[in-house]
């Protein structure tokens, strides 16, 4: 009695750590769905696949590996972490971080004209609002025309 109480609790073990492994393994044929939820039949196959090595005391890195060695990276639903894929991780990061120092820069250069400030320091008398206005307005640089995909379009041909 307790020796079929061991098999069914070694059973039950076996079978969530297939069921773990099942739900982090991409189905080759489907590609959006885990092994676990797809009835394709390379899918159920890679099931018992996972079976047979649990059942040969493989630890879940072990068959993982496996997986990857046989199936390619792309198998597992969560890559490993490596210089190869740490430009595709942290670009959106970067990204973000550069936008924001764009933004900042450009909100810094309009708020502080060199110019005004230099011109304060010459005069040691601060410019009147009407002055300030003047100034920015003749040094505001002409706005740049706006880039199309026909601008561009009309510029290569051109040349």
């Amino acid at each position: 009695m307790e020796k079929d109480v061991d098999e069914v609790k070694k059973a039950q073990v076996v079978e969530a750590r297939a069921r773990n492994i099942s739900h982090n393994v991409r189905c080759t044929e489907c590609g959006s769905q885990s092994i676990e939820d797809s009835q394709a039949d390379i899918a159920i196959l890679l099931r018992k696949l996972i079976r047979d090595e649990i059942h040969a005391g493989k630890s879940d890195k072990e068959i993982f590996k496996k997986l990857e060695d046989d199936f390619g990276e792309t198998v597992l639903y969560a890559p490993k972490f490596d210089l190869q894929t740490a430009a595709l991780w942290l670009s959106p990061v970067l990204l973000a971080g550069a936008a924001a120092g764009v933004w900042a820069y450009q909100r810094h250069k309009s708020k502080n004209n060199v110019h005004i400030m230099a011109l304060n320091l010459v005069r040691s008398v601060p410019l009147t609002p009407n002055e300030k206005q003047t100034m920015l307005d003749l040094l505001k640089p002409p706005p740049r025309p706006r880039t199309t995909p026909f601008s561009i379009w009309r510029r290569w041909q051109s040349q």
